[in-house]
C-alpha cells in the first residue's frame, strides 16, 4: 500500500471514530465517513472490501483507546492486586459512558464474529491482565482465575449497558454506579481485606 493510500485509509477510520463519538455507532455509513474524510463516497470501498471491515477499524482503535486508558491507569494504581482490579474495572465503566458508541459498536457480535482484523483478539489483552489480576487478588473459592475474570468482565459489561439503559439506577435506587461495582467485585473476589 502507498503512502498517499495509507493516509486515506487512516482518514476514513479517523474520520468513522469521530462520527461514531460523536453521533453513535447508529450514525455510521460509508457516505457520511467519505464525506467527513474528504473523498469521494465510494471511496470507502477501495480501501475497505466491505463495510464491516471498516467498522471492524473503526472498533480497533476504540479498543486501542481503552487499552490506553488502562494501561495509564495501571501505572498510577499502586501495587496490590484488588487495587489494581477497581482502577481496570472503574476504568472500563467510565470508558462505557463517556464513549457509549465505541463501546457498543466495539462489542457488536456480528464485527467481533467476522474475523475481521482479528478484532477478537484486540480485547485479549485486556482480558489477560484482569485474569492475571484476579488470579493474584486472594478471593474465597478455587475456581480457576479465567472463570472469575470471565464471570466478573461479563459482570462489568451488564453494569455498562444496564446503567447507559438507566435500568440499573432505576432498579438499585443508586445514582452512582460506584456501589453497584463495588458489589460485583465482593461477589466474585469476596469482601475486600482491611
Amino acid at each position: 500500500m502507498s503512502e498517499e493510500e495509507a493516509g486515506v485509509r487512516a482518514r476514513l477510520v479517523a474520520a468513522g471514530v469521530d462520527l461514531v463519538l460523536r453521533e453513535g455507532q447508529s450514525a455510521v455509513s460509508l457516505r457520511e465517513i467519505a464525506r467527513r474524510a474528504g473523498v469521494s463516497h465510494g471511496a470507502p470501498r477501495r480501501y475497505f472490501p466491505t463495510h464491516v471491515d471498516l467498522l471492524s477499524a473503526i472498533a480497533r482503535e476504540g479498543f486501542a483507546d481503552l487499552t490506553a486508558r488502562v494501561e495509564r491507569t495501571m501505572h498510577t494504581a499502586g501495587p496490590e492486586p484488588r487495587t489494581r482490579l477497581v482502577a481496570l474495572a472503574r476504568t472500563y465503566l467510565d470508558f462505557a459512558a463517556a464513549h457509549r458508541g465505541m463501546f457498543e459498536l466495539m462489542f457488536r457480535h456480528d464485527l467481533l464474529a467476522s474475523g475481521r482484523l482479528r478484532l477478537r483478539e484486540t480485547s485479549l489483552p485486556l482480558f489477560t491482565l484482569l485474569t492475571d489480576l484476579v488470579a493474584r487478588t486472594p478471593r474465597p473459592s478455587d475456581t480457576p482465575a479465567p472463570l472469575v475474570a470471565g464471570a466478573l468482565w461479563a459482570n462489568l459489561h451488564g453494569i455498562a449497558q444496564l446503567w447507559a439503559w438507566g435500568s440499573l439506577p432505576l432498579a438499585t435506587g443508586v445514582d452512582d454506579d460506584h456501589p453497584v461495582l463495588r458489589a460485583a467485585l465482593d461477589a466474585h473476589l469476596g469482601p475486600a481485606q482491611t
